[in-house]
């Protein structure tokens, strides 16, 4: 029992020391979270992505993809691509602050744009394979017969963050009901997207 413990401790912790560096999911995810719009289906897509992707690598599928080196390089290309054109929406934004930058929900159609856009940012991200899928599958191949109690930890800490980046998000709506600070903040998005696609390419 204590090993369990032990395995889904180290699981936990690896998962969160992963996920919780600023990049394009997060960032997405707290703009959801402060503009209240879509946060349950966002946050579910993220965290059930991490689990089905964690029990991917943790079933060894990572071993096998390593192989072909030119998938993941393909997915660099498409996903540095998609990430360029949404940094250029959230710098259209900055310049155009009213086009959007509202604390409130869009209009219903809104909902189908962010499942649309969550589930590119998460499945076309090469830095969500080598995470979820290479990193922590080696890591949890450590821990031999505990590697699944290993994995669920880590998808676990998965569920905590996403859940805590979006909801938490919106006791900053009151600080950002400001235009000039939602300015700042698709500003931020739009610095990690762009640099973060820039880098995807480049290393394509």
């Amino acid at each position: 029992m204590n090993h369990a413990l032990t395995a889904a401790a180290a699981g936990f912790g690896t998962g969160l020391s992963l996920i919780v560096a600023i990049g394009a999911q997060n960032a997405f995810v707290l703009r959801q979270g402060v503009r209240r719009d879509a946060v349950l289906a966002v946050v579910g897509i993220c965290a059930l992505s991490d689990a089905l992707l964690i029990a991917l690598g943790v079933g060894g599928v990572g071993a096998v993809v390593v192989a072909w080196p030119g998938a993941l390089r393909g997915v660099g290309i498409v996903g540095g691509a998609f990430l360029l054109c949404y940094g250029a929406l959230a710098a259209r934004r900055v310049l155009r602050p009213g086009s959007g930058l509202r604390a409130e929900g869009e209009a219903a159609g809104s909902r189908r744009r962010a499942v649309l856009t969550c589930l590119a940012m998460t499945w076309l991200n090469p830095h969500v394979y080598l995470d979820t899928v290479f990193l922590l599958g080696s890591l949890a191949a450590d821990r031999g017969p505990l590697r699944w109690t290993f994995g669920l930890g880590a998808a676990l800490a998965s569920l905590c963050w996403f859940t805590a980046l979006g909801f938490g998000a919106r006791l900053l709506g009151r600080h950002l009901a400001r235009p000039g600070a939602w300015r700042v903040l698709d500003g931020l998005v739009a610095l990690t997207m762009l640099g973060l696609g820039a880098t995807l390419i480049a290393g394509s």
